[in-house]
Formats: structure tokens, sequence, C-alpha cells
């Protein structure tokens, strides 16, 4: 999913840097409106979970490995617009740290995980929960939203790809949505069960249990 240099022509560098730039200020904007201390600290939390996980690969079919994004995670415990800042952090760390995603190509990995995958994760959750406030259904809209925020995220890497010229369109989409299907499974399984474990030992550290973020 993180996009290495080189694999991105200029037109789609320049796109998505700029549109991940304003969605980032926006996100910024909208969480300083609300800046609590307890908001800030919960963000510094969910970072460095994320980054964590983010270490751990799980095998899948194919020959291949996944690991966990954090988009659903960061938006369903702290808000769409926090978890956009939570995950573009994360990404910028590893891009000049660790060289995991390309400098060039930050921007497009910005907009696949940190605002394609957070905020489609949070509308999905959202419009589940607004159907039943049941804790069934409460497991089943993260588990949903989990899913296809990695669906989408890949999605939107493989027609930037494709975009590119790096492979052709088609060949590209089957493949990384194909995988991320599966991948998404693990994203789901893992999500759900921290959001479990965090709303049956402390559930106003979940933020959107309280306002719509």
């Amino acid at each position: 999913m993180h996009i290495p240099d080189g694999f991105l022509d200029l037109k789609t560098v320049v796109t998505t840097s700029i549109v991940s730039a304003g969605g980032l200020g926006a996100s910024i904007y909208r969480v300083k409106k609300i800046f609590k201390a307890r908001t800030i600290a919960i963000m510094g939390v969910l970072a460095a979970l994320i980054f964590a996980l983010q270490m751990i690969n799980f095998s899948i079919p194919g020959g291949t490995s996944g690991h966990l994004l954090g988009g659903a995670l960061s938006s369903i415990v702290a808000g769409p617009f926090a978890g956009s800042i939570i995950l573009s952090v994360v990404l910028i760390v590893q891009a000049l740290i660790f060289n995991d995603g390309g400098i060039t190509a930050l921007g497009a990995n910005i907009f696949n995980m940190a605002i394609i995958g957070v905020f489609s994760s949070y509308l999905i959750y959202y419009l589940i929960r607004k159907i039943s406030k049941s804790k069934v259904n409460f497991y089943i809209a993260i588990a949903a939203a989990s899913w296809f925020s990695v669906v989408f995220a890949s999605f939107f890497a493989a027609l930037e790809l494709g975009i590119s010229g790096t492979y052709e369109m088609a060949v590209t989409l089957k493949a990384m949505v194909l995988v991320h299907m599966v991948i998404g499974v693990g994203e789901a399984i893992i999500t759900t069960a921290i959001i479990a474990f965090v709303d049956r030992i402390r559930p106003d550290l979940i933020l959107t249990n309280e306002r719509s973020l």
C-alpha cells in the first residue's frame, strides 16, 4: 500500500500532494476548534499504537503479507479529522525515517490511507450505526468500516499507479484490490478486537460515542 518513489508520474504526485495538503489542513482546523488535552493525548496514543501495529505483518494466501492500516481504528476512536492527522503523522515518520513509502509519493500515500481510508471508514461506520445502537451492530459497523477502508485505499493506490503508467490499469486494479480484500479481513478482526477491548474497559476513550466529529 505504501507507494515508493519513482512509481508515480509528476501530475499524479502534484495532484495528490495538493489534495492531501488541503485535507490535512482542514483536519487540523477542525481539531483545533474542539481542542482538548484529552483529545490530543488519545491522538498521541493512537499514533504510537498504529505505528507499532503497522510493523507487524500477517501472511495471506498467495505468498504475500499485509498489516494494519489503522484508518478505521483512528477514525472510530478519535473521529475522522483527528484520524486523518494521526495517519498522516504515521506516514510522514515512516517515509522520512524508515523509508517506508516514498517522499515524492507521500501525498498519494496520505491521500489513500489518511484521507480515503479514514473518511470512508467513518462514513460507513456512521451509516451502519444509524440503523441500530445495539452492541452487535456496533461490532458489525467497526468490521465493515475496517474492511472497506482497506479496499477503498487500495483501489485509489492502484488507480494512481495505472494513471501514472507504472502498470497496466486493469492488471493493477485486479491485483491490488483482490489482495487487499483479503488483507481487509485481518484489518477488520484486529480493529474490532481493539475497539471492543477499549469499549469494555474505558468506553469514554471512544470520542465518537460523545459527539459527531
